[in-house]
C-alpha cells in the first residue's frame, strides 16, 4: 500500500495583528477546508504576532481540527493545523 503524500499548504501573516491576523488565518482555513478534513492536507500559518497563538487555535480547534505550535528558527511561530486524529 502506497501513501499518498500530505501537501503542505503554507500561509505567511507575519507583520499583522489580531484581528487580522484570526481574519486572514480563517479565511485559509476556509478556502482549504476539504483538504484539511479529508487529510490530504495540513496548513502551517507563519506569525510573529504572540495574540495569534491563542485566537487561530482555539477557532481551528473549535473547527475540529487538531493545532499544535512551535517556534521558528528566526523567532517567529509556526501554527500547524491538520485533521483530527492525524499525528506528526
Amino acid at each position: 500500500m502506497q501513501l499518498t503524500p500530505l501537501e503542505t499548504i503554507k500561509c505567511d501573516i507575519r507583520g499583522q495583528v489580531c484581528p487580522s491576523s484570526l481574519l486572514n488565518g480563517l479565511k485559509e482555513i476556509n478556502n482549504n477546508r476539504d483538504k484539511l478534513v479529508s487529510g490530504s492536507a495540513e496548513l502551517i500559518i507563519y506569525t510573529d504576532n504572540r495574540d495569534a497563538l491563542i485566537t487561530i487555535p482555539g477557532a481551528a480547534e473549535s473547527m475540529g481540527f487538531k493545532v499544535y505550535t512551535e517556534k521558528a528558527e528566526d523567532g517567529s511561530y509556526r501554527i500547524v493545523i491538520k485533521k483530527t486524529g492525524d499525528h506528526g
